[in-house]
């Protein structure tokens, strides 16, 4: 799983189909994922759709290699839910902040569901209407699981088609959060003028003549008006042990691993531990 979604939504959008699904028809639905068997696919008013180049089965009675078409669709969002809750979501300033810089908050899925009982992420097998032009019985399918698998890793670098597979683009999403108060004044924050350059004589700072004051107490101005505490607080450790590491978060953007890079650096600073 971890090689086609990094992200908290990634893998929780993942763990939605396979919940429904066997391990033999997800293990196939990789492998068409990682094959390049997907040809092509497009997500048009919340539905994806895609064709899929299929497998020869004479048990079915396919002697030639088939292209099928696949459609995923998510229930959608009501409009009248979806004002609920952008209302919700543009009263929060941590909503509106990281929902503006295009990151996705990790609690939302909580929050819809125990203000509005309404689920952003899918839940269970009504979520989903899916079909397939191939002769399997069981649906979702192999051909349908490969495609599931793939927009997954789309979501991970795009959050966004979650809330465009639910029925609201990501342009209308960020339409409404800035007419709210708080978007208006963190949407300032995001916006920069570009202004051209102008030229100057000199790129130094030029000292500024200033007339002395004849009336400074020499004791006054090197020592000040208040004492220096002779007991100055001692600094605080730090702590949450490499900090700086774990700021940049499991998947830092220079690293290009399935693997956790917190976890790895826990076990090399680990091993360094030990030998010294």
């Amino acid at each position: 799983m971890s090689k086609f979604s990094k992200t908290w939504w990634g893998k929780r959008f993942i763990e939605a189909l396979e919940s429904l699904m066997d391990s033999g028809r997800l293990s196939r639905g990789r492998s068409y994922a990682n094959n390049d068997r997907i040809k092509q696919y497009k997500i048009t008013n919340g539905k994806i759709t895609a064709k899929v180049r299929g497998s020869v089965n004479a048990y079915f009675g396919v002697y030639k290699e088939p292209l099928y078409k696949t459609e995923i669709s998510l229930t959608p969002i009501s409009q009248e839910d979806w004002e609920k809750a952008i209302e919700l979501l543009s009263s929060q300033a941590s909503f509106v902040s990281k929902l503006l810089m295009n990151d996705m908050p990790d609690n939302i899925d909580e929050v819809f569901y125990q203000k509005l009982k309404l689920h952003l992420l899918p839940h269970n097998s009504r979520d989903f209407d899916t079909d397939c032009s191939c002769p399997d019985w069981s649906n979702p399918c192999k051909h349908i699981a490969g495609v599931y698998y793939l927009i997954a890793s789309e979501i991970d670098r795009d959050p966004f088609l979650l809330f465009e597979l639910r029925g609201l683009s990501k342009e209308k999403l960020h339409e409404q959060l800035i007419k709210s108060p708080l978007g208006q004044v963190l949407s300032q924050g995001l916006t920069t003028e570009n202004l051209a350059p102008e030229p100057v004589e000199s790129y130094y700072t030029k000292p500024i003549l200033v007339t002395p004051n004849s009336n400074i107490n020499q004791k006054e101005f090197w020592q000040g008006e208040k004492r220096i505490p002779e007991n100055l607080p001692d600094n605080t450790p730090n702590t949450i042990p490499a900090i700086v590491i774990k700021k940049a978060g499991d998947n830092p953007p220079f690293w290009h691993k399935d693997s956790s890079f917190i976890e790895i650096m826990d076990d090399f600073y680990s091993r360094v531990r030990k030998t010294l």
